[in-house]
């Protein structure tokens, strides 16, 4: 996985969470690779990527940390995980992938974004693209804020 098409993804997702987040402080964790399958921490957008690339950015989260920031983002305080909520958190998923993918656009990579899906559960687990030696990792970017821990889980390969 080249780095030029991780960068916008990491840049992005922690200005513009600083941005909705009301300029809270957001620390970035130690970034990891995970290439098997891995479970999900409850709430889960996650945005499909093609053309010169294929791939999915995921952005994970707790219940909690979701509500925190759908609270923060409306200026009120969400007590369920309800249809705003919902739209909040595919928003936000939204204006992250869109900037990321303006920046590599400018980069001269070109590709297609699908609308965020969102998932929200117990006990669910995102499987790696592909199989066997064609498996891609994925590059995890943790991001600490007072609301709660957001991991941007970015997989992107060349297509070939």
């Amino acid at each position: 996985m080249r780095v030029e098409y991780i960068n916008p993804f990491v840049e992005t997702s922690y200005k513009v969470l600083k941005e909705v987040l009301g300029g809270a402080d957001v620390k970035r964790g130690d970034l990891y690779l995970k290439s098997t399958a891995m479970p999900v921490m409850g709430v889960a957008a996650l945005v499909g990527l093609a053309g010169d690339v294929e791939g999915r950015v995921l952005f994970d989260m707790t219940f909690e940390t979701a509500l925190n920031i759908a609270s923060q983002m409306n200026m009120e305080k969400l007590t369920e995980f309800d249809d705003l909520a919902k739209a909040t958190i595919s928003e936000l998923a939204n204006l992250i992938t869109a900037q990321a993918v303006t920046k590599l656009h400018e980069l001269g990579f070109k590709f297609d974004l699908t609308p965020p899906a969102l998932f929200a559960g117990e006990k669910m687990e995102i499987a790696a693209l592909g199989g066997g030696s064609e498996a891609v990792e994925a590059l995890i970017v943790p991001l600490i804020t007072e609301y709660g821990k957001i991991e941007v889980n970015v997989a992107i390969r060349e297509r070939m």
